[in-house]
């Protein structure tokens, strides 16, 4: 990715398709009349500005239907706050003003401008001539989806009039010319005009450019103040009263978008009783998985009177997931960009989807407490419910607010006793589904250690169809019956794990975990 500065210059352009392709034809915001158009089709460029006013041919990258449609997704997310359309379509790219528009020309045809993956000239969206800007695709994986949408961005990011996002320490010296920003997995972030390649989070940023360290760049204020356009129209008002936009609470859906730094969605929805509610606010991604998505959703739910219940806004992912029982009454939904460990809610923005569904209660009752014995937990419940139970779950949580499986138990358990490996304090929740498909959530029960774990395992003793094991180290496991045949050998890792016994008959059975540094054996009773 490089930038070009150019003085203003008298320049000729030709341009003329090569080849007819058949190119899916995509808008993102199709009302908008500022266009960034993404040509995969060949563009045979006469210009005084490029290549030392020699042509370029620069052939289509032969990118697939997926591929392209995969590269507009990450391309549109990346300026769906603004009031501009990407498209692939040429038509409307040609009848957008000659002033607010550009083409980024996706090609192999990169022996002219050798060692970088794209290249454009600083503030030329403006320029009305029709400058072209390039993304190299055969340096970019070659047609790598998701390298060429971030070179795209980048690129055309340039035209708007921003300059590259740099990495200084605190001496004020420069460690990479191109910020590769920062974290792993999901909520790993690194700024469009740096080099987010490698990340899946990328985002606009107000941080330091390559002319030094105190030389910030307000990408936000530069999009929305020198190009013609600003921001997209705010779709949902944070306003909460009877105006607000009503859910239905028995089964909705709504799509939204984050579209500046102060902009949150509010939602109403008004239950007649009370019921079990499931909420899940996800952000735009480009595949599976949150992958390419732009905006670390935050929801929050508040009671009729304005009072905040609970935040939901997980660090390490980048969707919002509620799972609670709530009386009847009227409530609130708010729907935020949010920061994370990596990065600020500055260019947290971006496109969501809200789903969400509640039940009756034939389950009528969920009550757990729980104890902590040396450096045992003891977890016993009641449960009162009109109909048969279908599973019941018992989960942990290290924060009370993101729970995992611990172990399922079948209906007439009603104690679980394990020897978790920390000594920090866990809660506990029970997650009970009827065989008619109501779900319920139990009280969550807070249980302090008393005492460090001795040993380097510690497995559930009581296990219904899976065995869980808490390991500190990796190690090698034997299952065996009560009269020393071994039914199972294998592996397992440090942290939870779970060994299948479903299929096993109810009895006694002797688990033995080799680690580095020790052997354990525990006898275990499958029901």
């Amino acid at each position: 990715m490089k930038k070009l500065f150019t003085s203003c210059i008298t320049i000729l352009f030709l341009f003329a398709g090569l080849t007819a392709f058949s190119i899916p034809k995509l808008n993102s915001y199709s009302i908008a009349q500022a266009t960034v158009y993404l040509d995969f089709d060949g563009q045979y460029v006469v210009s005084s500005v490029w290549n030392g006013g020699n042509p370029v041919n620069a052939v289509s990258p032969g990118m697939t239907d997926a591929q392209i449609t995969e590269v507009f997704n990450r391309v549109s997310e990346d300026y769906r706050p603004f009031a501009i359309n990407i498209t692939t379509d040429s038509a409307v790219f040609l009848n957008a003003p000659l002033d607010k528009r550009i083409r980024v020309i996706v090609t192999p045809t990169s022996s002219w401008k050798p060692g970088v993956g794209g290249i454009a000239y600083t503030g030329s969206f403006i320029w009305g001539d029709d400058t072209p800007c390039f993304v190299f695709s055969d340096r970019l994986g070659p047609n790598s989806p998701k390298m060429v949408g971030e070179a795209c961005s980048h690129e055309a990011g340039h035209t708007v009039g921003l300059s590259h996002q740099s990495r200084w320490d605190n001496s004020c010296v420069m460690t990479e010319t191109y910020n590769t920003g920062i974290g792993i997995g999901e909520a790993a972030w690194a700024p469009i005009m740096g080099n987010s390649y490698y990340r899946n989070m990328s985002g606009w940023n107000d941080g330091p450019t390559q002319y030094g360290c105190g030389n910030t760049q307000d990408n936000l204020s530069i999009i929305t103040t020198q190009n013609g356009f600003g921001y997209r129209t705010d779709d949902f008002a944070e306003i909460m009263n009877a105006s607000t936009a009503t859910l239905n609470p028995a089964n909705f859906s709504a799509n939204g978008v984050i579209s500046t730094t102060t902009d949150k969605d509010a939602f109403r929805f008004v239950l007649s009783s009370g019921s079990n509610v499931h909420i899940e606010a996800k952000p735009f991604s480009a595949v599976a998985g949150n992958d390419g998505a732009n905006l670390d959703v935050k929801m929050q739910l508040y009671s009729a009177s304005q009072q905040l219940l609970r935040t939901y806004d997980n660090m390490t992912v980048m969707n919002a997931v509620a799972d609670t029982t709530l009386p009847a009454g009227t409530y609130y939904l708010i729907i935020d960009g949010a920061g994370n460990s990596n990065i600020s809610d500055y260019g947290s923005l971006g496109a969501y989807s809200l789903s969400g569904f509640s039940g009756s209660l034939p389950i009528r009752s969920v009550q757990l407490t729980g104890s902590a014995v040396n450096s045992k937990h003891l977890l016993n419940w009641d449960i009162i419910a009109d109909e048969p139970l279908k599973s019941v779950t018992l989960e942990v949580s290290k924060d009370g607010a993101v729970f995992n499986t611990l172990t399922v138990v079948n209906e007439g358990t009603l104690r679980f006793a394990y020897q978790p490996f920390t000594n920090s304090d866990l809660y506990y929740r029970l997650y009970v589904t009827s065989v008619i498909g109501e779900k319920a959530y139990s009280n969550i029960v807070k249980v302090r250690s008393t005492a460090r774990a001795t040993n380097a395992f510690a497995v559930s003793t009581l296990v219904n169809n899976q065995l869980v094991i808490n390991a500190s180290e990796n190690y090698r496991y034997s299952l065996s019956d009560i009269s020393g045949k071994v039914l199972a050998r294998g592996n397992g890792m440090n942290g939870i794990n779970k060994l299948n016994m479903e299929n096993n008959p109810g009895g006694i059975y002797v688990i033995q975990l080799i680690g580095e540094n020790e052997i354990f054996t525990e006898r275990i009773i499958k029901q």
